[in-house]
């Protein structure tokens, strides 16, 4: 059985211009980013002088289509580059794909490559909690190739082909060996000596799926009682195109096991909690990376940047999680609260390999994997 590396095919309503992408993913390594590379099918007939050119653009929407009533709108989109690419100004390496694909095409195809800024942010999607909303939340990339006399031309939906594209990011291949801890303690007023927590977790990065394993270890050195404990896994989602931040609990476990944990005792505890998005198909907001009603859905990633970066630089929709453990000492006591950062991303995929391609029809972008291999 030959093996063959899945490609995708677009032709625009006219029947003239035809793209083929070789994925639909472009990966970013907090470095540099996959260059949005693909096959162009063009007749020069149909031109008549004119050019092709592509446009990568970004859709920042932050508000369901259907609630813009009274002038409110609540979307961006920003074009983040146009280039020409055909005839290309510059020489196109072709890679692999595209080498097969012109050889299977014939001679009216021709590789484009364009490279998307390093500022440009992360594909996420916000769960509208309403499967039926118009169009998707979060940040959206569309691939716009079109044929006109100049870039800043307005593309016409008849001579143009619009694909959807995601910008992602993978954990990275060498994982850190740190098992984050923090030591958080609470005093009481009128009362002497403190009730001390730390948590420790086995690792700083988790795949998804992968369940989170933390330790807790309790000295209560202070005249209060812990009457029970609390270990959930927080989401905490920012858009910094409107300057908003909220969390939300994706997972969670309450337990009274070793409780009550009296003046001058001691507690040694560990809890297994594993974060996931089909458990959390009710909440508004949560950030994903795809439809939560397609079955490959996941929780977003968390936001990675290079090394010497700082998080809160990144654009777009920053993700990040922490385990948050809470120990509850009645009403009086209050409780006493641990957040513990920690990363949560996709393993980094194997290069497809084959050696024949399979074209399919390009479907709106709907899963939360998109890279397809046979």
């Amino acid at each position: 059985m030959v093996n063959a590396v899945k490609v995708y095919k677009k032709t625009a309503p006219n029947g003239k211009i035809t793209v083929y992408l070789g994925r639909r993913d472009f990966v970013d390594n907090t470095v540099t980013t996959e260059p949005v590379d693909g096959v162009l099918i063009v007749d020069d007939d149909y031109l008549r002088g004119r050019r092709v050119y592509a446009s990568v653009n970004v859709i920042y929407r932050f508000g369901r289509e259907e609630d813009e009533v009274m002038g409110l709108n609540f979307s961006k989109e920003l074009t983040l580059l146009s280039e020409q690419i055909y005839p290309s100004k510059s020489s196109v390496e072709p890679t692999a794909v595209q080498e097969r694909l012109i050889k299977k095409l014939g001679g009216n195809a021709y590789p484009f490559s364009i490279n998307l800024p390093s500022s440009a942010p992360t594909s996420v999607q916000l769960h509208t909690g309403d499967e039926e909303s118009l169009k998707p939340l979060g940040v959206i990339y569309e691939l716009i190739v079109y044929a006109g006399e100049k870039s800043e031309e307005r593309p016409h939906k008849r001579n143009s082909v619009t694909l959807a594209v995601r910008k992602i990011q993978y954990a990275p291949f060498i994982s850190s060996k740190r098992q984050p801890s923090t030591l958080v303690s609470k005093g009481f007023a009128l009362s002497s000596g403190k009730l001390n927590l730390e948590v420790t977790l086995d690792k700083d990065l988790y795949y998804h799926g992968e369940t989170v394993k933390a330790t807790l270890n309790i000295n209560n050195s202070s005249k209060k009682t812990v009457k029970s404990m609390k270990c959930a896994v927080i989401q905490h989602v920012e858009l910094t195109m409107t300057n908003n931040q909220f969390t939300r609990e994706v997972a969670s476990l309450e337990s009274k096991e070793g409780c009550p944990i009296t003046p001058g005792s001691n507690l040694h505890k560990s809890f297994s909690i594993t974060p996931l998005a089909s458990s959390n198909k009710s909440k508004y907001g949560l950030a994903l990376d795809g439809k939560l009603k397609d079955s490959d859905a996941n929780l977003a990633s968390s936001t990675l940047v290079g090394e010497g970066k700082n998080t809160n630089d990144a654009n777009g929709i920053i993700v990040s999680y922490s385990l948050r453990v809470k120990l509850n000492c009645g009403a009086l006591g209050g409780e006493l609260n641990a957040d513990l950062p920690f990363k949560m991303a996709h393993p980094a995929p194997g290069a497809p390999t084959g050696e024949d391609v399979d074209i399919e029809e390009f479907a709106r972008l709907r899963r939360g994997q998109s890279v397809d291999v046979n």
